[in-house]
């Protein structure tokens, strides 16, 4: 397993890292709105509230640098990036505008784990190098 830096992060790597904490959040509020108040697949709120408990998971690596969390969070959001897809076709208005929304959320939280790991990587390379 290869080690990585663990001083404070410069300015590109502290914006990747909030980016992705930031879109988990969002994408924790958005789940908990959409399917208990938004635009609940039944009236009252549905149990697909709960597909926003895997998303609380990586909370805790992303906030403390770990780049494993970043790796496998950024290919764990496909499974809601694929949600929204479907949901965005099927699902009549309000509906498919939030699953839009979560379309967005998780294209910006994989974007931010995918720069956050090239980043540090390079920065660890350079590091090595020096």
């Amino acid at each position: 397993m290869q080690s990585f830096p663990q001083q404070q992060p410069d300015g590109p790597v502290a914006v990747t890292r909030w980016l992705a904490v930031g879109s988990v959040l969002a994408l924790i509020v958005l789940c908990l709105a959409w399917e208990l108040w938004l635009a609940p697949l039944r009236p009252g709120g549905s149990w697909l509230v709960l597909k926003a408990l895997p998303l609380c998971l990586p909370l805790a690596g992303l906030l403390k640098r770990r780049m494993y969390t970043y790796r496998w969070v950024s290919l764990v959001i496909w499974l809601y990036f694929t949600e929204g897809v479907v949901r965005a076709w099927s699902d009549k208005a309000p509906g498919n505008l939030l699953a839009l929304v979560e379309i967005a959320l998780c294209l910006v939280l994989f974007v931010a784990c995918a720069a956050h790991v090239r980043l540090r990587q390079r920065a660890a390379k350079a590091a090595a190098a020096a």
